[in-house]
């Protein structure tokens, strides 16, 4: 396991712990749950800039480039897109749906550790 990956890992569970609390406690989307998706988003893009310079300087992946950058890509739109879906939708589900947010990324996480060291975790 590297560090990012218990990192993200972290912050991914930790963003789907809030997003559940606030489910709970509130009727709109929560400030909270905004943020952690916010967090997981600053994450990505570390992680997208760390991934990039890795290969910039001469070390490649063990699968498919295409794949993985594919994956890093994805990742970076979901919590845009979740946020803009919860703007739009002011109910108490929105931070529900925000909360899948981590645990969606938290697998294509573990996929991209795949990946790029090509060993299963």
């Amino acid at each position: 396991m590297t560090a990012m990956f218990i990192v993200g890992t972290a912050i991914c569970g930790l963003s789907t712990l809030i997003c559940w609390i606030m489910t709970a406690l509130r009727n709109h989307p929560a400030d909270s749950s905004i943020i952690s998706l916010a967090a997981v988003e600053l994450y990505l893009i570390v992680y997208a800039v760390y991934a990039g310079i890795r290969q910039a300087t001469g070390a490649t992946v063990t699968g498919e480039a295409w794949e993985f950058w594919g994956y890093i890509l994805t990742a970076l739109i979901l919590p845009v897109g979740v946020f803009i879906w919860a703007v739009i939708d002011k109910t108490r589900w929105s931070n529900l749906v925000m909360s899948f947010v981590g645990l969606v990324v938290f697998v294509m996480l573990y996929r991209l550790e795949e990946i790029w060291w090509g060993t299963t975790l």
